[in-house]
């Protein structure tokens, strides 16, 4: 894959789209080699292959260093959570995969009160949905979620105080995830792993129409 010809559109796409569960990279390999880029166009490209390739590394270094910044401030904490939880539902895989989780979770205990909340069907005509499949979290469209995880989150924010803490914090992560993007080598097991995983999207746009 040619990772220069990627559109930064092209990335949010795939990475809100792509599968966070899988485990993160092994530290020997994440801190395995930095050589500098030979020019620009070499940059953007490793770049754009190591964000895709470390997402769930880098997810969590942010998240432990926002930690780190946390310590003396245990609302923001909360805080922190919930908006990491409102920008997660943003993602496709993560809000199935929690709708069926907590679905199958309340199951146990009241199995009408699951009923309720399985998602919608989409109408099929001609064999192909009528629509755009949207996305739904417990039986409710995704926004509200979003919407309401935000709004307890800005509002925890602003009574902890910790808009400044959160502000470097999120600085450093950010740019600690830019450095090491831009300097570690993507290797071929990063390649092939893309590979895989495009022949894994082509293949299940293929099996839902």
């Amino acid at each position: 894959m040619d990772w220069g010809t990627v559109t930064t559109e092209d990335l949010m796409e795939a990475l809100r789209e792509v599968d966070w569960s899988s485990p993160p990279r092994p530290l020997s390999e994440f801190f395995s080699r930095f050589t500098f880029p030979r020019s620009s166009s070499k940059w953007n490209s490793r770049l754009k292959c190591n964000l895709y390739y470390y997402r769930t590394n880098y997810f969590i270094m942010i998240v432990a260093i926002l930690a780190l910044g946390f310590l003396r401030r245990p609302l923001a904490i909360v805080a922190a959570l919930l908006t990491t939880l409102s920008i997660a539902f943003l993602n496709d895989s993560f809000a199935g995969t929690f709708s069926e989780k907590v679905t199958r979770t309340v199951r146990q205990f009241s199995p009408h009160l699951a009923a309720k909340m399985r998602p919608p069907l989409t109408p099929v005509i001609r064999g192909r949905p009528s629509a755009k499949r949207a996305i739904f979290i417990c039986g409710r469209p995704r926004w509200v979620f979003v919407l309401v995880f935000s709004l307890a989150s800005f509002f925890l924010w602003f009574v902890s105080c910790g808009l400044l803490t959160v502000s470097w914090a999120l600085l450093i992560g950010l740019l600690s995830t830019i450095l090491h993007a831009s300097f570690r080598t993507p290797n071929l097991k990063a390649r092939l792993n893309t590979f895989r995983e495009e022949f894994r999207a082509v293949w299940r746009n293929y099996s839902e129409l």
